[in-house]
């Protein structure tokens, strides 16, 4: 587990790297990457072992019998989030994007609305526009830095045309890890206005200590009817090239309208995927996840440090992800002078807050999950770029 190793991701078909250029107009060999929410560290031993069994037989045929994936996927949500799963629950979809879009798909027809707290992970409106669905923005409210939910406001912005209501718990880009009241809220509030439940817990596993992640089936076990959960292996375990993600419906009428669905868009599993899963998914997977959470908490720590050495500039303190919200309100620059600082001076590749809809507007986000020393160069490279403001 040595994540300050530092992997080259160059010229392997890698987005974070392999785009840079292309995308922000920053050499590759000169860029420091933060955008992709993929990390720069290699998997656990166990998940390159689990590979090379399959090179070894060297035939990659259709899979087969996925009782062993399930059985894994059970297990540890079982002993990592006491979240007891019925197997027959289970449905797997290429990715928790294409899980989103298959609810939708489901559940709501071109016209209706889709409610999302924002900013948040903009892949989910992306997903809704392009399915001819409505994105309704119930935007979050900032209380001593950190977000929270407005629940009084949001009630007037329904119009009855709302049809599902997709929650990102743990909050990214934000990296609240919302309570068991506030989940509790969500389900109330979705319940009032008759809308199916998506709650992507894709950050689940990643919660820094002091604070824990409730599953929305465990918090709200009375929405149960109208609660479908997305979890994936490949945040956790960056695996992310592996396209395996779950869909988890406890509710027997809402499984058989999902799988009519997953059975018409004729979704397979990728073999790949469903063997590093099965492997990510064990005791060594856990300590594996245990020393990384060590390592990011000392990332976050010394990238947060930073920050708040530059006047102006403040991240919004973690609870979860590995993904820094950084506000540069309080810098007196504009949002893209901010941007170009960061991209153009600093050589830093991130993620523009208004992409992550109403509230993101003068906010970036940073992915620190990477070596040590890349933490610490892009410190250096934005205290330099904002030395003016020193």
């Amino acid at each position: 587990m040595n994540f300050d190793e530092i992997v080259d991701r160059r010229g392997t078909h890698c987005a974070k790297w392999d785009m840079v250029e292309q995308l922000y107009g920053i050499s590759a060999d000169d860029a420091l990457p933060m955008w992709v929410a993929d990390m720069d560290f290699r998997p656990p031993a166990v998940v390159q072992q689990a590979l090379q069994r399959m090179i070894d037989h060297g035939v990659y045929g259709y899979f087969g019998d996925e009782s062993a994936y399930k059985d894994a996927i059970c297990w540890w949500m079982a002993n990592r989030h006491g979240w007891q799963v019925d197997p027959a629950s289970i449905f797997t979809a290429h990715g928790l994007v294409n899980g989103t879009a298959l609810c939708v798909d489901t559940w709501t027809e071109p016209g209706d609305a889709v409610v999302l707290m924002t900013p948040v992970y903009h892949a989910f409106a992306r997903v809704i526009k392009a399915a001819g669905r409505e994105v309704r923005e119930l935007p979050l409210v900032q209380e001593d830095g950190r977000y929270q939910m407005d629940f009084d406001n949001w009630h007037g912005l329904m119009t009855g045309r709302e049809k599902m209501l997709i929650l990102c718990s743990p909050h990214n880009p934000g990296g609240r890890v919302w309570t068991a009241e506030e989940l509790r809220d969500v389900a109330e509030f979705a319940k009032r206005h008759d809308l199916i439940l998506v709650s992507d817990e894709i950050h689940a596993d990643l919660v820094f200590a002091g604070h824990r992640h409730i599953p929305m089936t465990l918090a709200a076990p009375d929405v149960i009817d109208r609660l479908v959960m997305l979890t994936a292996s490949t945040k956790t375990f960056n695996i992310a090239g592996a396209h395996v993600g779950n869909v988890i419906i406890p509710d027997e009428k809402l499984r058989r309208a999902f799988s009519k669905r997953h059975q018409a868009m004729g979704i397979s599993p990728n073999s790949f995927g469903m063997h590093m899963v099965t492997a990510a998914y064990s005791s060594e997977g856990a300590e594996w996840v245990d020393a990384l959470m060590l390592y990011l908490d000392g990332n976050r720590q010394a990238f947060d440090a930073g920050i708040a050495s530059i006047p102006g500039l403040r991240s919004m303190p973690l609870e979860a992800t590995y993904l820094a919200w950084v506000d540069g309100s309080g810098a007196g620059l504009s949002s893209q002078e901010f941007v170009t600082r960061v991209e153009k001076q600093a050589r830093i590749a991130v993620n523009h807050g208004q992409t992550f809809g109403l509230g993101g507007d003068g906010f970036l986000r940073f992915n620190f999950a990477c070596p040590r020393a890349m933490v610490d160069e892009a410190v250096v490279r934005l205290q330099a770029a904002f030395s003016d403001l020193q």
